[in-house]
């Protein structure tokens, strides 16, 4: 293999494992992302459950109304929670899938490297055997 053709897949080994290092970057980021994102959403279902009404007295319809009307904006923060999550667990499946994408492509590279270095001992191997024997006697006729 050439200098040349060495220094060439080198560098590209470098760039596509930086490249399969911010990919796995990314997919650990969306994977947080989701994670908070549910964690959000368990917050906002105790919250529901903490206003759920309970029998009171009959001059609490105002706080009873109150607590009906936070409920319900509670259940559309819910909904929309819902859904963020699962537009981040989308995110986090691309993102999964880029990683695995730079993953082929570094395996790629790193293939080709080897097959470069197999063929270069290949060439040296027959180098070797079409060299000339240098069989000398070493030692004069007796």
């Amino acid at each position: 293999m050439t200098k040349r053709r060495e220094a060439t897949l080198a560098r590209i080994h470098r760039v596509r494992t930086l490249q399969l290092n911010l990919r796995m970057g990314d997919e650990a980021r969306a994977r947080e992302h989701v994670a908070s994102e549910q964690a959000l959403s368990a917050r906002i279902a105790g919250l529901v459950d903490a206003v759920a009404p309970v029998p009171t007295a009959p001059s609490a319809s105002v706080s009873l109304m109150a607590a009906a009307h936070f409920r319900e904006r509670l259940h559309q923060s819910a909904e929309i929670a819902l859904r963020r999550i699962a537009q981040a667990e989308q995110q986090a499946d691309a993102a999964a899938e880029q990683t695995r994408s730079a993953k082929r492509d570094q395996s790629a590279v790193e293939k080709l490297i080897e097959r470069a270095q197999a063929a270069a001992v290949m060439r040296e191997m027959r180098a070797l055997e079409d060299a000339p024997a240098n069989r000398k006697n070493r030692h004069d006729p007796c």
